[in-house]
């Protein structure tokens, strides 16, 4: 079957530039769903994406569908005719359901059968509601009408090519009759683009000053900006958004090297880089030490003869941005930083649970308790808590809102606060996303895990529990980020304890019966899929759940322990056998001995039972006592043996009470040596 390339560009007014990319791939996937839907082969396809333009290419697509058979069954023959032969209602049906007459359907076998050569369509006549279909499907969350027209876009549209091998497909799409003229640059080359066949897209359109690989522009921009930052002495910052962004905005990119003033360096360099990526799509340059350099790169969509009329005007843009920054930072220097939490007292938190100020008293206090008891210095962790809120009120955060706890930090060492109190004021809002930078003092964990824990308590206190896709303070981000620094910085906290502090200070403002419990189990239910996503299983992490511990890091420590145990040859009859004596103690009747009596142990196979447990109790005991519950596991992995011979060769329930009484508490021991570490009942 012979084959062509086929090319569909879509001309609009320009797309959004957040969307593009998207846009793009959204376009390809349906133009490929609808080739495959209608049976249409070709050898690949690409996607071209640019600020004024869709493009799709298919090389070498078939240029007809593949004749089809259709094949319908039909009722048995014995329901389709009746005794002499005449067709029922039955049969008659089943001709008219097909289309044709009954003469036309096969009656020789057990029941009628139609079947048909449906000949295969030319792709020319399919491609125009394949690439319809695909562009009503984009994710378009809002579209828009233009001039007196009835169609709907995301800009209004302007041209369509669409050739198939060098033929147009005569068609009309969004208003735009399909031809072989593109547009080129809208400055360097604003004509019309003549596309001889679709291969030659590319070349053509470059011919006119519009590269229309997304790829290759945001390839050609990001080795610019590095060899202009280099030549500067410096590093760009490329945030992976921020360069799709710029790619989107530009047909034939040209980065330029701007500066500004150094004076505006004293300015909090978090400030200035946020306001010059987010609102110019500058990229910001570092020296080798990570501190600011006056410098930016802008990415004009023109070569200019005067390239320096661009960098002009661009730095005359940016100023009066950087003044603002400027103004702000100086402003909020001229009173101390915790003079701010007077106007927290005026900001509600939650209409229950008071104001900001009142949050950051509580933190304050749950902060010092939990610095006591993971290492930190109390006094300064309250210090930090009771400031953690003041910039909030600060000019510098109402102008840019992701400056809080970094313009914090910068006014508390203005103050003369210590750097771990400092840092705090930032690090308490870490981590502030999966896989994100955790706090780096021990001062910021404290205050961190007292923020989230402060939050969690009081909005389950008030019954507003996460519901769905519904998380609206993020308890379970709060949760998670709980677990983090806890577990990932060895923080050896007691989540119950602090819980019940942080209950405490809300008082009547919550319902504190369950409380606690409530939370603690929302916090260590967040660990089922961290587990999960590690590749450890779920049975691993609900053999310690069944303990409850309240440590987040011994809960972890204890995971994965158990986690190793899983892979000795030992853990599946061990953790059956645990399972076993789990099922006959439930069932014993009366108290269990809480001591072995030796003078009752009659059969070999449990006096040598009794001799591995008490031998396997003095090792592990102190293993158990310092965590090492690795090595706890793997010592009481030698059981295995001894507790095979003992159900083998032992009748736990003897007739005699007392020795049924004493294997019992023979079992009972071996239980809990194993749910010192874990319930590896669960395992099996």
């Amino acid at each position: 079957m012979s084959a062509q390339d086929f090319l569909v560009e879509l001309g609009t007014e320009e797309l959004p530039p957040k969307a593009l990319k998207s846009l793009g791939e959204a376009f390809l996937a349906g133009i490929e769903k609808g080739l495959k839907g209608a049976g249409l082969a070709y050898a690949s396809a690409r996607v071209f994406a640019a600020p004024r333009r869709l493009a799709v290419l298919i090389e070498q697509l078939a240029t007809q569908q593949p004749d089809r058979s259709h094949n319908v069954d039909g009722p048995p023959l014995q329901a389709a005719f009746d005794a002499n032969g005449n067709p029922t209602q039955a049969a008659l049906g089943f001709a008219k359901k097909c289309g044709v007459d009954l003469e036309q359907i096969d009656k020789s076998g057990p029941k009628l059968k139609f079947s048909q050569t449906i000949p295969g369509q030319p792709a020319v006549g399919l491609l125009p509601g394949i690439v319809e279909a695909s562009l009503n499907e984009l994710p378009i969350p809002k579209r828009m009408r233009w001039a007196t027209r009835k169609e709907e876009f995301v800009r209004p549209t302007q041209w369509l090519v669409m050739l198939f091998g060098d033929q147009v497909i005569d068609c009309e799409i969004l208003a735009q009759k399909a031809g072989r003229e593109s547009r080129g640059h809208r400055f360097h080359s604003p004509g019309k683009v003549h596309i001889s066949r679709p291969s030659t897209y590319l070349e053509d359109l470059r011919g006119a000053y519009v590269l229309a690989d997304f790829a290759e522009r945001r390839e050609l921009i990001a080795a610019r900006v590095d060899e202009l930052a280099a030549a500067q002495q410096g590093s760009a910052i490329v945030p992976a958004d921020l360069l799709d962004e710029v790619t989107a905005l530009v047909e034939w990119p040209v980065p330029l090297v701007c500066s500004f003033e150094e004076r505006f360096l004293e300015v909090p360099q978090e400030a200035l880089i946020s306001t010059m990526q987010d609102n110019q799509k500058y990229f910001c340059l570092l020296d080798a030490k990570g501190k600011l350099l006056p410098r930016f790169i802008t990415v004009a969509n023109i070569e200019s003869q005067d390239p320096a009329q661009i960098v002009s005007g661009n730095e005359k843009v940016v100023r009066p941005r950087l003044t603002d920054a400027e103004f702000f930072f100086k402003q909020d220097k001229k009173q101390k930083l915790e003079s701010f939490n007077q106007r927290l007292a005026n900001v509600v938190f939650q209409a229950q649970l008071g104001s900001v100020f009142e949050k950051a008293e509580r933190v304050s206090k749950l902060a010092a308790f939990i610095a006591e008891r993971v290492g930190g210095d109390a006094e300064r962790a309250a210090r930090a808590g009771l400031l953690s809120k003041c910039d909030l009120a600060t000019e510098m955060v109402g102008e840019f809102p992701e400056m809080q706890g970094i313009a914090g930090y910068y006014y508390a060492l203005n103050d003369g606060e210590p750097e771990d109190v400092a840092l705090a004021l930032n690090e308490q809002y870490m981590p502030r996303g999966a896989g994100a930078e955790l706090p780096t003092t021990l001062t910021g964990a404290a205050v961190a895990v007292a923020d989230k824990l402060d939050t969690l308590v009081g909005i389950f206190g008030i019954g507003m529990l996460p519901t769905g896709s519904k998380d609206p303070y993020a308890l379970r981000r709060a949760a998670l980020g709980v677990l983090r620094i806890l577990i990932e910085k060895q923080l050896d906290l007691n989540l119950a304890d602090a819980l019940e502090f942080a209950a405490r200070q809300y008082a009547d403002k919550v319902k504190s019966d369950g409380l606690v419990a409530q939370v603690q189990d929302f916090i260590f239910d967040r660990l089922r899929a961290r587990y999960e996503d590690e590749g450890i299983d779920v049975a691993a992490y609900l053999s310690v759940r069944a303990l409850q511990p309240g440590s987040a890091l011994d809960f972890d420590q204890r995971v994965q322990a158990v986690q190793v145990f899983r892979q000795l040859p030992e853990a599946e009859t061990l953790a059956a056998a645990n399972k076993r004596v789990s099922n006959l103690l439930a069932k014993f009747e009366g108290e269990v001995p809480a001591n072995v009596d030796g003078s009752l142990l009659q059969e070999p196979a449990e006096k040598v039972l009794a001799q591995a447990l008490a031998a396997a109790d003095e090792a592990v005991a102190p293993l158990a006592s310092a965590r090492c519950y690795r090595e706890a596991l793997e010592r009481l992995a030698s059981l295995r043996e001894p507790v095979d011979a003992f159900f083998d060769a032992v009748l736990v329930n003897a007739e005699d009470s007392a020795v049924r009484a004493n294997r019992y508490a023979l079992l009972a021991r071996l239980r809990g040596l194993f749910l010192g570490v874990a319930d590896i009942s669960l395992l099996g």
